[in-house]
């Protein structure tokens, strides 16, 4: 797999576990933006609403529009591909016990 998909695969994942990880599942682009970088990837927002919006065509979050920050829930789906119960081509699946 050449290593920009694989990127792809874990920054999506990542932001999944984010979201399942909240409170009330829901998380602004700003902060994810953050919570990417502690886990080593740096990316624009334009490349992190990319992520969030396909996400959402996956059936995985939602996200409402407030100014130029995007403010994403994530679904039940979502929350059984973040925890590995369900997978999703194009999202890397987390490991066991992870």
């Amino acid at each position: 797999m050449p290593f920009d998909k694989f990127e792809e695969e874990d920054r999506r994942l990542v932001i999944l576990r984010h979201l399942a990880e909240d409170q009330d599942y829901t998380i602004n682009s700003s902060i994810l933006q953050k919570a990417l970088e502690v886990w080593g990837h740096k990316v624009s927002r334009d490349r992190l609403h990319a992520d969030i919006a396909w996400l959402k065509e996956q059936g995985l979050v939602t996200y409402d529009v407030v100014s130029s920050v995007y403010v994403a829930k994530i679904t039940q789906r979502g929350l059984d591909v973040s925890e590995g119960s369900a997978s999703v081509p194009g999202i890397k699946r987390p490991g066991p016990g992870a």
